[in-house]
C-alpha cells in the first residue's frame, strides 16, 4: 500500500493504539506528539494526517491553518467536542473530516480509505496545481506561488518550471527540453534551456536561500525533484 499517514496527538496511549491497528493495515505510520514534531513531519510528505484538535500549546485548529500553507494531503481531525461549531471551523480551518472520540477504529479506517480514495482520483483526473515544500505551481493560472507571494516568471521559464515538475524526479536533457517548449523547427540551440533555467534559480534564490527543486544531472540534463 505504501501510503503515509501522519497521527498527531498528545495521548501516547491513543496514538500507540492507532499507530498499531492501521500498521496492520498495512499504511507507513508517522507519530508527532506536538506542533513542532507535527510540522517537522512534514518533510517526509504523509498521505493523509489525523490531527487531534485538542494539545497543549497551540491545538489542532491552529497547526490545521499552518500546515495547509504547505501541504494539500486530506486531514481528519480528532476531538471529544461534538458541537456543531466545532465541526464547521475544523473544516473551515481546512479540514476535510471531523471524528468524535470515542470512535471506532473501523470507522476511522472507513474514513481513510475513503479520503485516500478520492485524493488519488483527483491527483489522477483533475490536477491544477502541483505543491513542492512552500513552491505552489498554478497549471491554470500559469503562475508560481511562494508562500502565497507570487514570483514573476518568463512564459518560457513558466513552461520550464511547468514540463520539469509534472515528471518530478524524471531526468531531461537540454535538447528533450527544447525539442518540447521551442519546437524542432526554432531558431537557436539547447544551451537557451541553460540560461533560462539560471534565471529561474536566480528568481526562486530570492525566496529560499539555495532552493534545490531543479537539479543539474552532469553530462545528462535537468530533473525537477521529489
Amino acid at each position: 500500500m505504501n501510503k503515509r499517514i501522519l497521527l498527531v496527538d498528545d495521548e501516547k496511549d491513543i496514538v500507540g493504539f492507532m499507530k498499531d491497528s492501521l500498521k496492520d493495515q498495512g499504511y507507513q505510520v508517522l507519530t508527532a506528539y506536538n506542533s513542532t514534531q507535527a510540522l517537522a513531519s512534514l518533510i517526509h510528505e504523509p498521505n493523509l494526517i489525523i490531527l487531534d484538535v485538542m494539545m497543549p500549546g497551540m491545538n489542532g485548529f491552529e497547526l490545521c491553518e499552518m500546515m495547509r500553507k504547505s501541504i494539500t494531503c486530506p486531514i481528519i481531525f480528532l476531538s471529544a467536542r461534538a458541537s456543531e461549531a466545532d465541526r464547521i471551523k475544523g473544516l473551515f480551518v481546512g479540514g476535510d473530516d471531523y471524528l468524535v472520540k470515542p470512535f471506532s477504529m473501523k470507522e476511522l479506517h472507513a474514513r481513510v480509505i475513503a479520503h485516500l480514495r478520492r485524493e488519488h482520483r483527483q491527483n489522477g483526473l483533475n490536477r491544477k496545481h502541483l505543491y513542492f515544500g512552500h513552491l505552489m505551481v498554478d497549471l491554470d493560472g500559469h503562475e508560481i506561488y511562494y508562500q502565497n507571494q507570487k514570483i514573476s516568471f518568463t512564459t518560457k521559464e513558466f513552461e520550464i518550471i511547468e514540463f520539469l515538475s509534472l515528471y518530478p524526479g524524471q531526468v531531461f536533457s537540454r535538447e528533450k527540453i527544447y525539442e518540447r517548449l521551442w519546437g524542432y523547427g526554432a531558431e537557436g540551440d539547447s544551451s537557451t534551456v541553460t540560461e533560462h533555467i539560471k534565471k529561474i534559480r536566480a528568481k526562486l534564490a530570492k525566496y529560499e536561500p539555495n532552493p534545490s527543486y531543479i537539479s543539474t544531472i552532469w553530462g545528462v540534463g535537468y530533473k525537477w525533484e521529489k
